[in-house]
């Protein structure tokens, strides 16, 4: 029986639910003994020695989102029979403070990135964005786009005689992007006085002459919230950090069967098809024009809804990521027997 190890600095983390935490069944259900571990930050090299038994009984170790020093990179190699480096974000750089600022750089930062990709056997790369950030220094590369289990996602395109409702759903540390949305969103309140915002978050803007419609999120009930909206929004700005996002919001959106308006920025390109299934956004005038032309038509929703959830299905499909990630894993555990470990 193979032994897997997903190590994550937080196990809730939505990132580390939906690419690690959905691998443990279909790993299971292959035979695999799988274990599921917090890995602290800090402390460079120290936390990786204190775990050196539980590093030596796994075949595969998966870093999820763990950058390491070139030192200690070298140590878990070392320790470890086969590696990959997990990634699903700009890690190289770090969130602008500011809407409208750069990402924050730093040499510490990227040199770590860049040891961590040399000293694995892999990198799974949620985006085209992220490959090629790993490309100089990584000795293989596969992207596996983090995917979504469409089976609890309702396509109602919207509830019946309900008002209006645009829906966002994210974290609060990304409510500033909501601000890109604000001037259009306050215009047409002014033509559609119904016309709602729902926030699906722990946190929420007041926004006055907007109707801010606060949904508190939990992952049992985040799928029935967006159930009975009509349009989702993913603003970002356009920056290295944004440029690595995976969008899994406008998967949500689409398996809901939602129409989308969205940042024309990394990977909401390869989701959001413009004029398929929904529009991109570069300006205000542009978030205004394509979120009024959904507003006043219900056909062009429901067909760019339709259209959204066939996307998501044959693009994103839990099943094939699973199925894609279990094979990498076994291909890297069979390397790991032959050499003898």
């Amino acid at each position: 029986m193979p032994n897997a190890l997903l190590l994550g600095y937080d196990l809730d983390q939505p990132s580390f639910r939906h690419r690690m935490r959905s691998l443990v069944d279909p790993l299971q259900r292959a035979g695999w003994d799988v274990r599921l571990e917090r890995f602290p930050g800090g402390r460079y090299g120290v936390r990786t020695w204190e775990r050196r038994e539980m590093l030596r009984w796994a075949d595969v170790t998966v870093l999820h989102q763990i950058k390491l020093s070139a030192l200690e990179a070298r140590l878990l190699s070392a320790l470890t029979s086969r590696r990959v480096f997990d990634v699903d974000d700009a890690i190289y750089v770090r969130k602008p403070r500011r809407l409208g600022e750069a990402a924050d750089d730093s040499m510490w930062r990227r040199r770590k990135f860049a040891a961590t990709c040399r000293w694995v056997d892999v990198v799974a790369a949620g985006n085209q964005v992220l490959a090629g950030a790993a490309r100089p220094t990584a000795r293989e590369i596969e992207i596996l786009p983090t995917s979504i289990d469409t089976a609890p996602y309702v396509a109602t395109h919207g509830a019946p005689g309900a008002s209006l409702t645009i829906a966002w759903i994210g974290s609060p540390e990304n409510l500033i992007y909501l601000e890109i949305l604000r001037p259009a969103l306050a215009r047409l309140t002014m033509r559609h006085p119904t016309l709602k915002l729902r926030v699906i978050c722990s946190r929420f803007p007041d926004w006055p002459g907007i109707h801010v419609e606060p949904v508190d999120w939990s992952a049992a009930t985040e799928a029935a919230s967006l159930a009975t909206a009509h349009i989702g929004v993913m603003p970002l700005t356009d920056d290295e950090w944004a440029r690595g996002k995976c969008a899994f919001k406008l998967l949500q959106y689409m398996a809901a069967a939602l129409p989308c308006v969205a940042s024309p920025v990394g990977a909401n390109t390869e989701a959001v098809i413009d004029g398929v299934n929904g529009f991109h956004a570069r300006t205000a005038d542009e978030w205004e024009v394509g979120l009024e032309r959904l507003i006043v038509s219900p056909a062009l929703r429901a067909q760019f809804g339709t259209a959204g959830r066939e996307h998501v299905e044959r693009h994103y499909a839990m099943h094939a990521y699973q199925a894609d990630y279990v094979a990498l894993l076994a291909r890297l555990a069979g390397r790991s027997r032959l050499a003898g470990r």
